[in-house]
């Protein structure tokens, strides 16, 4: 929330608003394949951990940015910390590979979990925060942040390896990239999880700049909304692995596309703080078991000897659409406004639907679908 605030009060043309969350998305789809390589050599704990560090400097740099009125170090400390969210996004492979195969889904749900906490830490640092720092609006917020990576960092070297599990029934196995990207199983599970995390962070990123710029609602009530998405997005995870396991996966994807055909309808209805709150809140649930239900069915499509090439496949797409999808927030947000912008997931979550409901028949999904 608060990048986009700061974007659009540090640069010259409010079109380019969400240009440092843009870039900051770009970084993450750009840093995904390093990322994963370097958790392959090191293992992900100390990958994680060298992450962390990355997202202390990149909030002190942007502290330097608010201080020097300077929107283009506040685009490199946000780009900074995007190296820090490419590592944080494979915490849900981790649990995966964590546990035994009929626990993945609920393990990559439940790694999920602990996102509750920042729908209530984030709204407080965002509100209570920002002038804790006197002379600087929102520098005490990015400081107190910096403080809570410093000590991630320091509970992931001390965390012990995790032991991944082992495939007894299957042999390891090693297929081209090529045979393993153009499964109709894989292509699916990445269009969902892709289009689920693209939707979401197109109205994600336009509701602050929808609410409090355009609509001149207070921070306290943006952020009140953006409280809701974040419970809507991570609250599911509490049983979303659970009903992947009775239901199917397929089946829960479906839900998550309606969600977001929800999201559209009901922002298409109105501007007041309750149109935004019941449009953020479907956003978030419909993410939720887009996105777990795509990694989980990404997870049926690979060996573990080749989870790293598969994942970074899977990495570089979603947050690269994600990346595309925060740029365009502003740009349609300032050009043709929030109404348009409400039409741009109709098709694309059609399409899935249709995608879904083909797909299961698949033999890979036998029992899962």
């Amino acid at each position: 929330m608060l990048a986009g605030i700061i974007g659009s009060e540090l640069a010259a043309n409010k079109a380019f608003a969400t240009l440092p969350l843009s870039m900051m998305v770009l970084a993450v789809a750009a840093t995904t394949i390093p990322a994963t390589m370097l958790m392959k050599k090191i293992g992900r704990r100390r990958g994680c951990a060298l992450a962390s560090t990355s997202a202390v400097i990149a909030l002190f740099l942007a502290v330097l940015a608010l201080r020097e009125s300077s929107f283009p170090i506040f685009i490199v400390a946000v780009m900074l910390f995007g190296i820090n969210m490419a590592f944080t996004q494979q915490y849900r492979y981790f649990a995966a590979e964590s546990v035994d195969l009929q626990y993945v889904p609920r393990a990559i749900s439940l790694v999920l979990v602990g996102s509750i906490g920042a729908a209530f830490v984030g709204k407080e640092l965002a509100t209570r925060g920002q002038y804790w720092i006197a002379d600087t609006q929102y520098a005490g917020t990015l400081a107190v942040l910096a403080v809570m990576f410093v000590i991630q960092a320091l509970l992931f070297f001390a965390m012990e390896p995790a032991r991944d599990h082992e495939e007894l029934d299957n042999p390891q196995s090693e297929r081209p990239l090529r045979d393993i990207v153009l499964q109709p199983v894989f292509i699916v599970a990445v269009l969902g999880a892709t289009a689920g995390y693209g939707l979401m962070t197109l109205v994600m990123t336009a509701t602050p700049l929808s609410m409090h710029i355009n609509d001149g609602y207070t921070l306290e009530q943006t952020a009140t909304v953006i409280q809701v998405h974040i419970l809507g997005m991570y609250v599911p995870s509490l049983f979303t692995g659970f009903l992947i396991e009775k239901f199917g996966v397929t089946r829960l994807m479906l839900v998550g596309a309606t969600g977001l055909l929800a999201t559209a309808i009901i922002g298409l209805q109105g501007h007041t703080v309750l149109h935004y709150w019941w449009a953020l809140l479907m956003l978030g649930i419909g993410w939720n078991f887009l996105f777990i239900g795509g990694t989980t069915m990404l997870t049926y499509t690979y060996s573990m000897a080749e989870r790293f090439r598969a994942q970074a496949v899977n990495e570089f797409l979603v947050f690269g659409a994600s990346a595309s999808a925060s740029l365009l927030a502003g740009t349609v947000m300032y050009f043709y406004g929030w109404s348009t912008l409400m039409l741009i997931p109709i098709p694309i979550l059609i399409l899935i639907c249709i995608a879904l409901i083909v797909l299961r028949s698949n033999p890979l999904l036998h029992g899962k679908g």
